[in-house]
């Protein structure tokens, strides 16, 4: 390109990485996140056909040159990476190989290895002409669907549905394509069936959602064509490189802002449905904590008692506007659980919307005592949801400022005046925040020393240390993780690990170790700008002082604790162009000794308390029933069976949860609605508090006699 722009330079690493730092989580506070990450169900314009414009040549030029020159990933445009985007572009329009039929794919293969070149020109009638295929094929089925309504489906055959169509090879023709739909809609209005509604209703309710998804058809621009193909350029090089639309680009900027009330969760439209993919520290959804990712919203109502809206089919932001509403009004939100078949029995959450706020964002602490012998041990526990900072104050000079570090060092010392033994830092969920809180974080609990190792694209490697002066607690310590912790989260479990510092128990972390930053695009054009959009380009990556990355492989536990986040379904493993693990030089830092002479100790007396724990035993269950339908991609169309299957499963969570009662001395529950109502213990942070008291015991002369005798 002749007088290309100039771009900044990579240094500014450090800078740059509360980018990425809050990218797992930062999503949007209000429900929607940022442009489509993932498959999304494909639309047409509602007259004439889709093409693209000068603006989008323009701007495709302008993506190819900044991932090319700053995408820490250096991969040549060339043939192998047009066959990625040629399937990634696919995987997008279709992944669920329910529209596209197998002499489509054969004809888009001429252009496999072609996107590499379409791309350099600016040529993107390929991706067009792949998308108006698609947009044909889509009509086509709305309309076939919306016709099978005419007849009742009979529910008494025995027929199974594979609503996971992922691995299956393309429909062989359009009879193969119309018994697929056939089952679709049969499952769906089996789902219906299995909530109590009739024929009528049934056919109310679907001809509506296929009447939206032909709606969402006509709505489509070109600009949204546009987007998933940029997209499917950008993922290529790594999942959290992206371009947002410009529209997209103007919503992801206002929800940064908190300008909006909503439940405080981002999501996505993956397959039809809205989909829960992250949920944020401090707002309604967290505070409820009912809601996990992956969740499927099936229905929106508001207020405590208002009717439901079948909301599956609509597009995200139709939803999201939905949710949204005025603060401290009820929102109600008909959940189907992450893993469950469609038809599978669902729960509704009641939320009041709010603004996520740095206050509710906050550190807490709590303290617990456990018993040893004859001895009470007093644990600290402080809940860190996010790595905070007020910005704004910090910059006006204002000197009480708030901010992670000064929350927990503050929190630290009233639990020393409570007279705690050992410490807990819970980081579940955490999905990071600044960069200098994770550091400063560290500094809380080291002498000195390196914290953290940043390498950008060109290679240049900056070590950061830490920056508090003195201990805040010097005692045993404990870091509470899960799948959901990560980045800055991860940065502070690593280096607490590496010094020796604490033991780190719960699940292996999220494993995003890169350094993204934004590109608004129409301050690098050249000539003419207006509404390019911008760019997320991944420009670095950050290593423990090990020289060990974090990323793809996150931390793992000293102690493994049970999650019903699933490592398969959530993580940086579970994208398929993650940049992978590696390893650089170690920084100079020096280990302190002694965690590891009793973590044997501690981990039997951790096995024999689980094995005992009647919480333990249910949460265990409930993991082994959750992995049972995650694995399951086949359903039955008969009546009967799947209100048998019903039944079964609600009958043993039921029993599940009355044998954990029962151990408790708790009256046992009657029905399956009282057990969604119940408040369920967390089991996970009772064993963390335990595992903690037993660290504490382990550095006392006369603890250790206890650890043995408990672990034999």
């Amino acid at each position: 390109m002749s007088g290309s722009p100039s771009f900044p330079s990579a240094s500014w690493l450090r800078a740059a990485l509360v980018v990425a730092l809050v990218a797992v989580v930062a999503a949007i506070s209000t429900g929607t996140a940022p442009g489509p990450t993932t498959p999304v169900t494909p639309a047409m314009a509602s007259s004439g056909e889709l093409a693209p414009t000068d603006r989008h040549r323009r701007v495709v030029r302008l993506v190819s040159e900044v991932m090319d020159r700053q995408h820490y990933r250096q991969a040549p445009l060339d043939d192998k990476l047009s066959s990625q985007i040629y399937e990634r572009y696919l995987d997008a329009l279709d992944g669920n190989r329910s529209y596209l039929l197998a002499s489509d794919i054969a004809e888009f293969e001429r252009y496999r290895y072609k996107l590499d070149d379409a791309i350099k020109s600016a040529d993107l009638e390929p991706a067009f002409a792949i998308f108006l295929r698609l947009q044909q094929r889509n009509r086509e089925r709305i309309d076939y669907a919306l016709g099978l309504l005419e007849t009742e489906p009979d529910f008494s055959l025995d027929e199974d549905f594979t609503f996971d169509r992922s691995d299956q090879p393309w429909p062989a023709g359009v009879d193969e394509l119309d018994e697929l739909w056939r089952k679709r809609v049969k499952s769906d209005a089996l789902s219906l069936a299995l909530a109590g509604k009739d024929w009528p209703e049934t056919q109310d309710v679907l001809r509506k959602r296929y009447q939206r998804l032909s709606k969402r058809i006509d709505q489509v621009s070109a600009d949204d064509v546009f987007e998933i193909f940029m997209n499917a350029y950008s993922h290529v090089f790594d999942p959290h490189s992206n371009y947002l639309s410009p529209r997209n680009s103007e919503e992801y900027n206002i929800a940064m802002s908190l300008s909006y009330e909503g439940i405080g969760a981002s999501l996505q439209l993956i397959d039809d449905y809205v989909t829960i993919v992250n949920i944020l520290p401090g707002g309604p959804a967290a505070a409820d904590g009912s809601i996990k990712p992956n969740d499927r919203i099936t229905a929106v109502g508001q207020g405590s008692d208002g009717s439901f809206t079948d909301v599956v089919g609509w597009r995200l932001d139709d939803v999201v506007q939905l949710i949204r509403g005025p603060i401290d009004t009820v929102v109600r939100l008909q959940i189907l659980p992450a893993g469950a078949m469609p038809g599978a029995p669902e729960t509704v959450v009641e939320l009041v919307r709010n603004k996520v706020t740095l206050e509710a964002q906050a550190a807490r602490k709590e303290l617990r005592t456990t018993t040893r012998g004859d001895e009470e041990v007093r644990i600290g526990i402080i809940d860190v949801p996010s790595f905070y900072q007020d910005y704004q104050a910090r910059v006006a000079g204002e000197s009480d400022y708030r901010s992670t570090t000064r929350d927990v060092r503050r929190l630290i010392d009233e639990l020393k005046s409570e007279g705690i033994e050992t410490l807990v830092i819970d980081l579940r969920n955490n999905g990071g925040g600044h960069l200098s809180e994770a550091t400063g974080l560290v500094g809380l609990f080291i002498e000195e020393g390196p914290v953290v190792q940043l390498r950008e694209t060109g290679g240049r490697i900056e070590v950061l240390d830490d920056p508090e002066p003195g201990l805040a607690w010097n005692g045993p310590l404990v870091v509470l993780v899960n799948r959901a912790s990560a980045s800055a989260s991860e940065i502070f479990a690593g280096a607490i690990q590496d010094y020796g510092r604490g033991l780190v128990v719960g699940q292996q972390t999220y494993g995003k170790g890169s350094v993204q930053n934004l590109y608004p695009l129409d301050r690098y054009a050249l000539g003419p700008k207006s509404g390019f959009g911008q760019l997320t380009v991944t420009i670095g990556k950050y290593y423990r002082v090990t020289g060990d990355s974090t990323q793809h492989r996150g931390v793992s536990p000293d102690i493994e604790l049970p999650s019903l986040i699933s490592t398969i379904d959530v993580g940086e493993s579970t994208r398929d162009s993650a940049l992978p693990w590696d390893r650089i030089r170690p920084a100079d830092f020096s280990r302190r000794q002694g965690v590891e002479s009793g973590l044997a100790l501690i981990d039997r007396a951790h096995e024999a308390r689980v094995r005992a724990d009647a919480d333990f035993t249910a949460l265990q269950g409930d993991l082994e029933s959750v992995e049972r339908l995650r694995a399951q991609k086949t359903i039955s169309l008969n009546l009967e069976k799947r209100q048998a299957e019903r039944v079964a499963m609600e009958q043993e969570r039921l029993a599940r949860e009355n044998a954990r009662r029962a151990a408790r001395g708790l009256e046992p529950l009657g029905s399956a609605e009282e057990l969604d109502a119940a408040e369920q213990p967390d089991a996970v942070l009772a064993e963390a508090a335990e595992i903690a008291a037993d660290l504490y015991l382990d550095s006392t002369p006369a603890g250790g006699a206890l650890l043995s005798r408990a672990g034999a």
